[in-house]
């Protein structure tokens, strides 16, 4: 609809004209922000600001439009007052409530006076429909711009936290940096559909991509900071939004909403320390996906060991050598791995295996001979196990 629409002069539609003051119009709308106020949730106090100034607009455009004066050649002043509603934080369906029932009295108004004739009570109820639309359409549009101006204003200063943190650079003084920070590092596998035939692949992922930034935006309140791609990312978590132990939960939220698997990691950090963490983290979740472990979160503690031997250097070459004996009997480089994953158990070992027991055992101690190191002992254990890691990440 268009304001011209509305500026059709049409007197004489009803028996005579509303005559109301300015401390008329002020009384009238008063009532309609009591009425407003009494509905909850908010005050009458808290409504008697940009609310009462778009009341007083309404009820003013349309007294004017029942005595048969053009239309508003400009929604300006209603879209100011509007916007200053949504920046007062008062949603929106208060405002239109309080626009409803501004019409409302509008039609109160009619049934008052005395129409003149059949035709000017519909024609003066068309006036107040109209009018109706066009207030809805404008505080609409008001709320939206304002919306959507404070969004593009968030994203921009999260943006510029997240990187200056990640980049090792003094935030902005202006901007809420928490004490310390859960750094996580995420991996983010391809959703099936994207390999589906006659789907694109890019929509697919930005799909899951966005499903994975609202989880994350809605369980921590908007309190997370991230830098996410379809695959992966860094999320820093302030840990006043989270405690550790619910970071495998908020994993698994996330993995939910993306419809995927999230392999993640985590380091704490305080603002200084966290390139340096991120890069640690990102480091540790390379590990375990050469581990081949399972999704969810992993932290540093678990991964010591593993870590240490994914470092280049002689030390790691020393201890993969270890296993060169088992290079030319690979039944029993399997049978010590899968040992070492059911917990030293030698039935549950035999029951994957698909052998006796007795095989086991006998498959141990041969591996105790070739290697030089008896897994039945703790000492020849660690020394097996560590093999095994290194020759993993080599």
């Amino acid at each position: 609809m268009t304001i011209e629409s509305l500026d059709r002069p049409e007197l004489g539609v009803l028996g005579r004209q509303i005559s109301l003051s300015a401390r008329d119009l002020d009384a009238l709308t008063r009532t309609v922000i009591d009425h407003v106020a009494a509905a909850g949730p908010f005050s009458g106090a808290a409504l008697h600001g940009e609310v009462k100034i778009v009341v007083r607009i309404c009820l003013d455009w349309l007294i004017h439009r029942l005595n048969g004066h053009p239309g508003p050649v400009s929604t300006d002043s209603l879209e100011a007052a509007a916007a200053g509603c949504a920046h007062a934080g008062i949603p929106i369906d208060t405002v239109l409530r309080a626009v409803n029932e501004a019409f409302k009295s509008g039609l109160d108004l009619i049934a008052r006076l005395e129409p003149a004739d059949t035709v000017g009570v519909v024609t003066a109820i068309g006036r107040v429909v109209e009018l109706s639309k066009l207030v809805t359409g404008a505080v609409s549009k008001a709320y939206v711009r304002e919306y959507k101006a404070d969004a593009a204003e968030h994203q921009t200063a999260t943006h510029n936290l997240t990187s200056a943190l990640l980049g090792g650079q003094p935030p902005a003084h202006d901007l809420l940096v928490a004490a310390e920070y859960f750094v996580l590092a995420l991996a983010v596998p391809a959703h099936p559909d994207e390999d589906r035939p006659g789907l694109d692949r890019q929509v697919v992922a930005r799909r899951k991509l966005r499903r994975l930034q609202s989880a994350l935006a809605a369980l921590l309140d908007g309190a997370a900071l991230s830098l996410l791609s379809v695959d992966g990312g860094t999320v820093l978590v302030p840990c006043t939004a989270s405690t550790d132990a619910e970071l495998d939960g908020l994993v698994r939220a996330l993995a939910e909403a993306a419809l995927v698997p999230i392999t993640a990691t985590v380091v704490n950090a305080r603002p200084e320390e966290v390139p340096t963490a991120a890069r640690q983290a990102h480091e540790l979740l390379d590990t375990a996906q050469r581990m081949g472990l399972d999704p969810g979160l992993h932290r540093f503690a678990e991964l010591a060991l593993q870590h240490q031997l994914s470092r280049p250097g002689i030390a790691r070459e020393v201890l993969g050598n270890h296993l060169t004996p088992l290079d030319e009997h690979p039944e029993l480089r399997d049978t010590l791995q899968i040992y070492i994953d059911v917990d030293l158990s030698r039935l549950r070992a035999a029951e994957r295996l698909g052998v006796h027991p007795n095989t086991v055992d006998y498959r141990l101690r041969r591996i105790g001979e070739l290697t030089g190191f008896d897994p039945a002992r703790a000492s020849g254990l660690w020394y097996l196990r560590s093999a095994l890691i290194a020759r993993q990440l080599a």
